[in-house]
């Protein structure tokens, strides 16, 4: 029966998880049209940032919770996830072209974000020091996107800010917007108290380390609302926002939602965080942005790429498996 109630909560959970997550975007990506904020600071801030707002919801509870391995597990499971399960499978749907000198930009900032975070985790503890430094690169990289928007107004747009521009929505109505909005975050509190819950209970069950529960089922599942942005976006040929939707979350899953639990439970990182998983993620990371620019993929991630991020990425989870049976 205890097996049941688990299934149901991570079943239900995920479900109401990844649709209010959507509402969540749209709702903010309509209000957001509404007092006139530039599409690129729309789409790499509500579109990239939102598809993570799951992520932080559940680290925030989780370290409510006493169980801030499962908050860093999911930071760090999502990121890789992100790249090789979200990225891998919209490959093997369609290849992807970068066209957007705006996203190429964006990798190096993703990577040295990431270098930073590791620097920041080597004496093995997430303390408050390291939330205040990460909350202050949050803010200098909004301020460079914003920047990066007073610009392109001044500028021929580029390929990813006419991306964004067709999806915003344009005709919903600023209560409605308001209302959909507020339902949203309800419904992702809701979901992602049931998911942190169930989580919780199997790490119990089996007797394993939350941080590897945060790393699987938790990273997969708060990976849904990425994985559905980039699959729907390919399919309408919009490219630079699949994969800018990735490095945008990545860059706030590092910023904005690993800050929850330095803030709320710093400590001790959980055994194994620093030199097995980080490193992982580093790799994973690197290889995203290797890729495009890689003999004969010319500024495309190609199904052969996809490919191996997806077979990659599975591999480290048969490891996780593997290890932690032992």
């Amino acid at each position: 029966m205890i097996w049941l109630r688990i299934v149901l909560e991570l079943v239900i959970g995920f479900a109401i998880l990844a649709w209010s997550a959507d509402r969540f975007i749209l709702a903010s990506s309509a209000i957001a049209k509404h007092f006139k904020m530039p599409p690129l600071v729309i789409g790499m801030l509500l579109v990239g940032f939102g598809t993570s707002f799951p992520e932080l919801v559940i680290s925030a509870l989780a370290s409510l919770h006493g169980s801030s391995g499962l908050a860093i597990g999911n930071v760090l499971g999502s990121n890789i996830a992100n790249v090789g399960l979200v990225i891998g499978v919209t490959a093997l749907i369609m290849p992807m072209v970068i066209h957007s000198k705006i996203l190429k930009r964006e990798f190096p900032i993703m990577i040295v974000f990431t270098l930073i975070v590791g620097a920041l985790l080597i004496n093995d503890v997430l303390s408050r020091l390291d939330g205040f430094i990460l909350l202050l690169m949050l803010f200098g990289y909004l301020f460079w996107v914003l920047q990066v928007a007073k610009k392109e107004n001044h500028v021929e747009k580029d390929e990813m800010t006419r991306e964004f521009e067709s999806e915003i929505p344009a005709d919903m109505k600023l209560s409605k917007a308001f209302v959909w909005w507020f339902i949203g975050l309800i419904l992702l509190l809701v979901s992602s108290e049931l998911v942190v819950d169930g989580a919780t209970l199997i790490a119990k069950l089996l007797h394993i380390s939350d941080l590897v529960i945060g790393l699987t089922i938790v990273a997969i599942g708060t990976s849904l609302p990425e994985l559905a942005a980039s699959v729907m976006s390919v399919i309408r040929k919009e490219n630079d926002i699949a994969i800018g939707n990735i490095v945008g979350s990545n860059i706030f899953n590092l910023l904005a939602v690993l800050t929850v639990p330095a803030l709320i439970a710093p400590g001790q990182l959980p055994a194994h965080a620093l030199t097995r998983d980080y490193p992982t993620m580093l790799g994973f990371t690197l290889v995203f942005w290797i890729l495009p620019f890689l003999w004969p993929n010319k500024g495309k991630i190609s199904r052969a790429s996809g490919l191996f991020l997806t077979f990659s990425y599975f591999a480290y989870l048969a490891y996780l498996v593997i290890s932690t049976a032992v």
